[in-house]
């Protein structure tokens, strides 16, 4: 009984604290992240590469794979931005630059207006996501622990994943093709992925999200997508991706005017996928065409 008063002084101390330094008008903090997607080559046919092979392509994926960002919050709004950095020569090649196509750029989210924005350039086009906020349906949890200075309760929700979500891709059907390739022989199924690479990616309807946030600065905000917990959120894991602060300030002396992405031409969601799914049509539709042509082409040349 005692450790449960305790903790729900600490609990109110933190939050009386913390909500005078919400309540100044100017109030403005900026939250440090570093996000990391795990990838298995073995998924991707990595079981036939040499550990040299694969320790120069993990080098090369490295660059998209794992992301600094910086969320600079008030009251009301966010923006969260990647922290960029110079890249390394070599790096962000073939399925880096595929999977880059599919990285938002900065993200805005106003918790009061349910408004979220966000820059998107895809295939050398701007575009202007706007949406509604979505809210989660998160499970609050008693589960605590501390994260630097702050201590941290335990959050978790089922999140729908977006289809073009490259961090949840996945190989179709890796079991079958498997035992495809041991018998010798094709299915239909291996025979239209030699025509359509695109085939044998699919991405989960959901996922299961486990969130870390703190009262101790009770905005509603957090990274990427996440938002609606009662205090910042300072990790999430997600699937094959884990976000985690690693610095917080508060109250910088330097305040940075957070701005509504401008940029690009303004869609929804929706129609943004329907953008993005024409485009995959129409590559398909190349990619299939040149191989039937080469084939075509050699057959003739053989007769």
């Amino acid at each position: 009984m005692k450790k449960t008063l305790l903790t729900f002084s600490l609990l109110f101390a933190f939050h009386f604290a913390s909500g005078s330094l919400v309540a100044q008008q100017d109030f403005q903090g900026k939250a440090y992240y570093m996000s990391k997607t795990t990838m298995d080559l073995d998924e991707w046919g990595g079981r036939e590469m040499s550990p040299e092979q694969k320790k120069r392509i993990q080098e090369r994926m490295k660059s998209f794979l794992e992301k600094e960002y910086i969320l600079t919050f008030n009251k009301e709004e966010s923006i969260y931005k990647e922290d960029e950095k110079l890249e390394t020569p070599g790096t962000g090649r073939g399925w880096g630059s595929f999977a880059s196509s599919f990285t938002g750029g900065p993200k805005y989210k106003n918790v009061k207006s349910q408004e979220l924005l966000q820059d998107q350039e895809f295939f050398g086009k701007q575009f202007l996501i706007k949406d509604e906020l979505k809210a989660l349906e998160w499970k609050m949890g008693t589960e605590t622990k501390k994260i630097g200075q702050y201590t941290c309760f335990k959050a978790t929700a089922t999140k729908t994943v977006d289809e073009f979500d490259w961090r949840s891709m996945r190989r179709r059907g890796r079991g079958r093709d498997a035992k495809d390739k041991k018998e010798g022989g094709k299915t239909n199924d291996s025979i239209k992925k030699d025509n359509d690479p695109m085939s044998e990616i699919e991405v989960p309807k959901t996922i299961e999200v486990v969130a870390w946030y703190t009262p101790q600065i009770p905005v509603n905000q957090g990274p990427d997508d996440y938002w609606g917990l009662p205090g910042l959120i300072l990790e999430v894991n997600a699937d094959k991706t884990t976000i985690l602060c690693t610095k917080i300030v508060m109250n910088p002396e330097e305040k940075e005017q957070i701005e509504k992405p401008k940029k690009g031409d303004e869609v929804t969601k929706t129609e943004y996928n329907e953008i993005i799914t024409k485009k995959m049509n129409e590559m398909r539709e190349m990619y299939g065409g040149r191989r039937g042509g080469r084939s075509g082409g050699g057959r003739g040349r053989r007769h």
